[in-house]
């Protein structure tokens, strides 16, 4: 398994595909293992896709940081520069967008293009998700296994018309989860640095092509924040998808059409 050092930490990380460098940068408590095999295979077929473990997350080291977003961004600069990777196109899906946006704030001479995908500002500005959702992903889980933790999350993750209809996709998704699952510390750390995020009055400082996604039944991250997103960012694209919830899985192909077209863009 290759890992690298970053800062004061290793990380893991994978490299599938050639070409011009695409950065996936992973959500809350989640690692390499839960990115939809259909977008690895299909940007890694344009792309030099570059995937890594988070600071506390799967195989990546935890360690006695505080965590915030902007160390979690500065791992990333870290990673590109111990991969000699001077710019890449950068995806961040959910805390993953969070980590993007503080990217592209501190070190925008690394980044070419900017996918913000279902994620928010921060702050007083966003929009939260319902109580029963914030209770659901603030609840102690340290009587939980790492299985029942899986399974309590998918319904953030997925539209109840998508869990009943694919369970085989359902049941592959939790195997992938409970591949190297993180620490309730480690969650618990991560989730800290999502309260105290906010980059808002900072987003007019982007300057590179932005496209935000967003599905519109997304439970985990409202469906507002995008265009809230959107607005701030000058220039930026936004791209709503009716029936998708947090990990637009069920437009996938619409999605992936999405994407590279906005890519493609010269």
């Amino acid at each position: 398994m290759p890992e690298i050092k970053v800062n004061d930490i290793q990380v893991y990380y994978e490299v599938h595909g050639e070409g011009f460098p695409l950065l996936m940068i992973m959500g809350l408590g989640a690692n390499v293992d839960w990115w939809d095999p259909r977008m690895v295979q299909e940007l890694s077929n344009k792309f030099k896709l570059v995937m890594f473990d988070n600071r506390g997350a799967g195989r990546t080291d935890v360690s006695d940081r505080r965590y915030t977003v902007k160390l979690f961004a500065d791992d990333t600069a870290g990673l590109m520069d111990a991969l000699g990777i001077s710019r890449a196109h950068i995806i961040g899906v959910s805390m993953g967008g969070m980590i993007a946006q503080e990217l592209v704030l501190n070190y925008q001479e690394k980044v070419e293009k900017l996918v913000l995908y279902s994620t928010n500002c921060g702050g007083t500005k966003s929009v939260l998700p319902s109580p029963e959702v914030l209770e659901m992903l603030t609840a102690d889980r340290s009587a939980l296994s790492p299985e029942e933790i899986a399974r309590m999350s998918i319904p953030l993750i997925f539209t109840e018309d998508f869990i009943k209809k694919n369970p085989d996709f359902i049941e592959l998704s939790i195997q992938q989860g409970l591949k190297a699952p993180i620490s309730n510390e480690a969650f618990t750390r991560q989730l800290n640095a999502i309260m105290e995020f906010d980059t808002y009055e900072r987003l007019s400082q982007i300057k590179v092509p932005t496209l935000v996604l967003q599905g519109k039944r997304d439970v985990l991250v409202p469906p507002e924040n995008g265009s809230i997103l959107a607005k701030a960012i000058p220039n930026a694209k936004l791209v709503y998808f009716e029936n998708s919830a947090h990990g637009l899985t069920e437009e996938m192909e619409k999605v992936l059409r999405t994407l590279l077209d906005f890519l493609a863009e010269s």
